[in-house]
């Protein structure tokens, strides 16, 4: 059976928000604090595993002891860009939080994302990221054990991918002094 939302007659027809409206929509009650906006449409987002969660703690903490202090760790709080309102897993951004009062960031160094069982949605953010100009964006698999790293943006998706296991260390292209092996964020296999 094709899902409504499979169905090309009713893609077509689908009513998109803008980031103002979605604003608006959620001041007045209309819409839950567990979703984002993602290219217009109001996506739910997926519950956390117990692996997701050690995985996002991991990254936390080894960003906040390497990050120069001009940047924040944000722990899925929103990104405004064109539109949509992701909320990343992590998102690095410079400035401090006074900064943020009237709005939030409309970029960031580098996001990421945890993907557990939401790798598809993930994967389909890079577009988002990139057309958004981050310079950054990391997809960890967290099961697979492995790391997709994108750089090089362009308004069309990021240039360069790049997959890295668990066996070998990441380095920071947008964030001096971030390097670290990988080994660092994932569960010791028994």
């Amino acid at each position: 059976m094709t899902s409504l939302l499979e169905l090309p007659t009713v893609r077509e027809r689908m009513h998109r928000l803008s980031v103002d409206d979605y604003h608006r929509a959620f001041e007045a009650g209309a819409i839950s604090e567990n979703v984002e906006l993602l290219r217009g449409i109001i996506v739910t987002k997926m519950p956390k595993s117990p692996l997701h969660e050690f995985v996002g703690q991991k990254l936390m903490l080894l960003l906040l002891a390497l990050l120069p202090k001009a940047f924040q760790v944000r722990c899925e709080r929103p990104l405004t860009l064109r539109d949509s309102e992701p909320e990343p897993d992590l998102s690095v951004v410079r400035g401090q939080p006074e900064d943020w009062l009237t709005g939030h960031p409309t970029t960031a160094q580098l996001v990421v994302e945890v993907a557990v069982t939401s790798a598809a949605v993930d994967e389909s953010k890079a577009e988002i990221y990139a057309e958004a100009g981050i310079p950054e964006y990391w997809l960890v698999h967290a099961v697979e054990r492995t790391v997709d790293i994108y750089r090089e943006p362009t308004p069309e998706g990021y240039r360069r991918k790049i997959t890295l296991a668990a066996s070998d260390s990441l380095q920071s292209t947008s964030l001096p002094g971030v390097s670290f092996p990988l080994a660092d964020i994932f569960p010791i296999q028994k």
